[in-house]
């Protein structure tokens, strides 16, 4: 101290503390030349002396004009030492940064001159304090005084001039600082951070790419910022950095894909089209590397394919499509249960698109791993079930495609009839409006013979009666509408000649047994014309509801359509097809007079010609005689249609009077089963009538169940012009 106060007046000492800058100013030009002539002798005892007293009596001081003025005199002492400063800095630059958290702004300005002339003066070694210079300078660019952040701008260019011209400067060292502050909101200090990222990248000795990954969320993080300015810088130090990856041999593509699949989820818009355009250069370039993350990539990629904004649906889309070009085996890392697991958890998605793309996904990795996505069925086995539920019709297809594919397998074949059955049994809506098109489709897929039997066998099995019915009766319709059954009702029309035929007639016919009509039609297209005469005699009061006369009428219409046109052109020999003739007539008498269905029937059979019946089968058919006596018609003239019960079981081995026992059977469950249902719904009205009795009467006598409701006896049924007593 005493050094120090010989060689500095006292004046000047005085004037360095002043109120008034020129006072302060011309006191530093004092000190600096004072230190110049110690400096120039030698004397840096002195020298040293001159600084602690700057340091100790007047930047450390609780005036804020000595503190001003001991920075001014930091910086000219710096000044005067010129080439020799550098030995002193760890004297002066410590008081000057503790300055730049002064709570007096104007001494944070004066904090911030006299560190920019320091930097001028000594320059590359200055290097060694960058890492507090930069968290100062960090500060400093969101300070509330504008004339300090216009002197933090100047002294920031000021080292950023000097770092990238030095070769001391450690990028090592820097990065942590540089990572810690990323995620600060502050609209400046992302300024001053860009700026940094920006300047070190430019400079060809410094590898931030190396680094890219540490600060990469940061960068991305900018992109929603509110302030337009900071959104274009971050933007376009992201774009850089892209460049420089497709142009760099060497790059970290799992850590940052990481990244990315973060921010592919990102709130913003621009923040979700820069992620999933950098994934999708990184997909075209990252090779092997990615080939682990490539389900977190899937996971990004597929909800942005149903991305409200055009421009990152196209990005996402052709991203998934060269994601599903690449050809990877497990054992190069490729997670097949992994991708399973995206591919499931995106079923659900609420995107259409979405739903598809999993599905595609799901589909492709069974045709790639068959045998290692069998072996997690399991885990995805539940979800594709439930996927055949889904509003949209594509989407069914889809997975019905999927289900084909699995299905190869019988025990997974199985199981998935038995769900598509019970979920149809669960769900009435899904089978009225999907049921056709998941049949049909089903049936496109595997064979149509097996889906049907698989179908027929499990509804032999059916302990609700009233499904299956309904279930029978749309199989039946589809069965005889779908252009891609044909084979199949080929097939059965040859059902009296043909061993595959007859297997599948009889296959169909247990379950078909749940509807009458679906029997009827079965055995139309069957052409066993004379069992379904049987049928139709065999069917009691009971079973002519206002649900089969529905039927009824869907089938008189059906028969008027090209599937049942070999059925109207055999109408043409109604001596030979006599069986036919009864058959139709048969359903005429069952139909309401004033319906369509029978003004239609009665209109058809009214053009059946006569000339085909000799004259005394003419006059048999005229009297009603020629169904009971069809034996004295002419037996080769009649040979597939007319012949009696045992010549037909000798020709095709069926026996029609024990399946049509099988029918009766079936027919009286229901029958019982209605009854029962009828009751009940009567115990349930009485029981609220007489709930609803306020005042005690006199209990009424319950009427008597209709006898529509009796079980049937065989003596119930009436034969021509037989009347019921």
């Amino acid at each position: 101290m005493a050094d120090a106060l010989s060689v500095i007046p006292a004046a000047v000492l005085r004037n360095l503390s002043d109120k008034l800058y020129e006072k302060r100013k011309n006191a530093a030009l004092e000190v600096e030349g004072i230190v110049k002539q110690l400096a120039s002798s030698g004397d840096h005892d002195k020298i040293t002396a001159v600084i602690n007293l700057l340091t100790n009596e007047y930047t450390y001081s609780p005036q804020a004009n000595h503190r001003k003025g001991g920075l001014i005199g930091l910086a000219a002492a710096t000044v005067g030492l010129t080439s020799e400063a550098a030995q002193h800095l760890d004297q002066i630059v410590p008081p000057v940064l503790n300055s730049f958290s002064d709570q007096d702004s104007r001494v944070r300005y004066y904090a911030c001159e006299a560190l920019y002339n320091i930097a001028k003066v000594v320059r590359g070694d200055f290097i060694v304090f960058f890492n507090q210079i930069f968290d100062a300078l960090c500060k400093l660019s969101a300070d509330s005084d504008a004339n300090v952040q216009s002197a933090a701008h100047l002294l920031d260019r000021l080292v950023k001039d000097i770092v990238t011209e030095s070769d001391q400067f450690s990028i090592e060292e820097f990065i942590p600082l540089l990572r810690e502050r990323m995620n600060v909101l502050n609209p400046y200090v992302r300024q001053f951070l860009v700026g940094w990222i920006t300047v070190l990248d430019s400079v060809p000795d410094i590898d931030m790419l190396g680094f890219l990954p540490d600060f990469l969320d940061g960068l991305f993080n900018m992109l929603s910022d509110s302030s337009h300015e900071i959104r274009q810088q971050a933007d376009s130090a992201l774009s850089e950095f892209l460049q420089e990856i497709k142009n760099s041999p060497s790059v970290d593509y799992g850590r940052m894909a990481e990244i990315l699949v973060q921010r592919a989820a990102s709130p913003d818009e621009f923040t979700r089209l820069t992620a999933i355009t950098w994934i999708n250069e990184f997909v075209k370039l990252g090779g092997d590397q990615l080939v682990p993350h490539y389900a977190d990539i899937l996971g990004a990629i597929l909800p942005c394919i149903s991305d409200k904004e055009e421009k990152i649906r196209v990005v996402a889309r052709e991203t998934n499509e060269e994601l599903r070009g690449i050809h990877a085996d497990p054992g190069e890392g490729f997670h097949v249960q992994a991708i399973l697991s995206v591919a499931r958890r995106h079923l659900s998605s609420e995107w259409e698109a979405t739903r598809i793309e999993a599905l595609h996904w799901i589909s492709t990795l069974l045709n790639r791993h068959r045998a290692e996505v069998l072996s997690f069925l399991n885990d995805i086995f539940e979800s594709l079930l439930k996927a055949l539920s889904d509003p949209s019709d594509e989407v069914v297809l889809l997975v019905l495609e999927v289900h084909a594919c699995i299905a190869k397998d019988e025990k997974h074949f199985h199981q998935l009839i038995v769900y598509l059955v019970q979920n149809f049994r669960v769900d009435n809506s899904l089978l009225e409006k999907r049921g056709a098109l998941i049949i049909r489709r089903l049936c496109v897929l595997l064979d149509a013979e097996t889906v049907y039997r698989k179908l027929s066998a499990i509804l032999q099995e059916e302990s609700d009666l009233d499904f299956a019915s309904i279930m029978v009766q749309a199989l039946n319709l589809i069965l005889l509408t779908s252009y891609e059954l044909a084979n199949l009702r080929d097939l059965l029309k040859k059902s009296l000649f043909n061993d595959a035929g007859k297997n599948l007639f009889l296959s169909l016919y247990t379950s078909w047994c749940h509807s009458p009509m679906a029997i009827i039609s079965l055995c139309l297209l069957t052409q066993a014309y004379q069992h379904a005469s049987s049928v139709i005699q065999s069917l009691v009061e009971e079973d002519i509801n206002v649900k089969f006369l529905v039927q009824l009428d869907k089938l008189i219409h059906l028969l008027e359509t090209p599937t049942f046109a070999y059925l109207r052109l055999q109408l043409l020999e109604p001596g030979r097809y006599i069986w036919l003739l009864k058959a139709l007539y048969g359903l005429l008498m069952l139909l309401p007079q004033q319906s369509v269905a029978f003004k239609i029937l009665r209109t058809r059979l009214k053009t059946v010609p006569s000339y085909s019946f000799s004259g005394e089968q003419f006059k048999r058919l005229s009297s009603g005689n020629a169904f009971s006596e069809v034996n004295h018609f002419g037996g080769s003239e009649i040979l597939e249609d007319g012949m009696n019960e045992d010549q037909r079981n000798a020709r095709n081995g069926i026996n029609f009077a024990s399946w049509l026992q099988q029918f009766e059977r079936v027919q009286q469950q229901h029958r019982v089963h209605s009854k029962s249902q009828a009751l009940s719904r009567y115990s349930s009205t009485s029981s609220a009538k007489v709930q609803e009795v306020q005042t005690p009467e006199e209990p009424r006598r319950p009427s008597p169940v209709p006898d529509m409701n009796r079980p049937p006896s065989r003596s119930s049924r009436r034969g021509p012009g037989q009347l019921q007593l």
